[in-house]
């Protein structure tokens, strides 16, 4: 696979196509300045989210790169997310114009489930009762999917998919009576710690993109990661890769999965870790380096969502 700053997209199964490497725009503050920057270092692939709170400045940033010449609508992958409380099929469609309106586009090119798990449709977006517990509510994964084939089929988004689903969620949908457009993706933890290979499996031979979040792994924030997973970027093997190199940890991490056709998407509001981030196209691992790094799996996460954990559809249960 020949991969460059410039041209790094890998086909979608419906035609259209996503670049490897992306930036989660999820700090509300910065995500103006982080969207600029992006643009600028090179960036095209851009993931956010209704409850990131941030689409208007995304949007205003994105237009403004367009305005400026640095970058075409057409150039731009923008990836919006269905949030829990918005699954019942007559609220997919709003949620979906409410990010449009937000980001002053026509269309999205990539819309996806954020978690297979409902919550109860309503004003707030973690609803809790008065005992601060989680109101869930009931999941038809096949109805939500069928209000999502409706918003492509009216040209509001031009790719479908998912996050967070296991194997037995992602075949609910691919055997659904029906089906007219399938999930391209499936936006999931991955990196070296955690590398997912019977997912990563299923999902190619059905023909659906993995999307790999904290690919170089996570804060070490204890009120929502797994401090069990220890540092990725301190790894002694990851570490001797990139000296050889002269690359980071990081870069290493990054160049690891997109070697293996996994779609990277970093966190950072840091403009000098933005263009770091970038800087992975001028080297390639070797067949026995990838070797080494697949070696290091734990099949730990960092992200456990733990305080979800008795949902009926929390999908970290089974095994992939």
């Amino acid at each position: 696979m020949n991969l460059t700053a410039e041209s790094h997209r890998i086909p979608l199964s419906n035609g259209n196509s996503i670049p490897l490497l992306g930036l989660v725009l999820c700090l509300i503050p910065l995500s103006l300045r982080s969207t600029h920057c992006g643009c600028n270092v090179g960036y095209r692939h851009f993931d956010g989210a209704l409850v990131y709170f941030n689409e208007h400045e995304v949007g205003q940033a994105i237009r403004e790169k367009i305005a400026d010449g640095t970058v075409r609508r057409e150039d731009i992958f923008y990836c919006g997310k269905l949030w829990n409380t918005f699954h019942p099929p007559e609220l997919v469609r709003p949620a979906l114009e409410k990010t449009l309106k937000a980001l002053k586009l026509d269309y999205v090119d990539l819309y996806i489930i954020e978690l297979p798990m409902a919550f109860k449709p309503g004003k707030a977006f973690y609803p809790k009762d008065q005992d601060g517990n989680y109101i869930y509510h009931h999941t038809d994964l096949c109805a939500t999917w069928e209000a999502l084939e409706a918003c492509k089929d009216a040209g509001l988004v031009k790719s479908l998919g998912v996050s967070n689903f296991n194997r037995r969620q992602l075949e609910l949908l691919l055997n659904k009576p029906g089906l007219k457009h399938k999930p391209v993706s499936n936006q999931v933890e991955c990196h070296p710690y955690f590398t997912q290979p019977k997912l990563l499996e299923y999902c190619r031979h059905n023909d659906i993109v993995i999307v790999g979040y904290c690919p170089i792994g996570s804060s070490r924030d204890a009120s929502w990661v797994n401090l069990k997973c220890p540092p990725l970027l301190d790894d002694e093997v990851l570490v001797s890769i990139g000296k050889k190199y002269n690359k980071s940890s990081a870069q290493v991490a990054l160049r690891f999965n997109i070697q293996r056709g996994v779609v990277v998407i970093p966190k950072s509001f840091n403009p000098e870790r933005i263009k770091h981030n970038f800087q992975i196209f001028d080297f390639s691992l070797t067949e026995e380096e990838m070797k080494a790094i697949e070696a290091l799996n734990k099949n730990i996460r960092f992200v456990e969502l733990l305080m979800w954990s008795d949902h009926p559809e929390y999908p970290f249960h089974d095994e992939y």
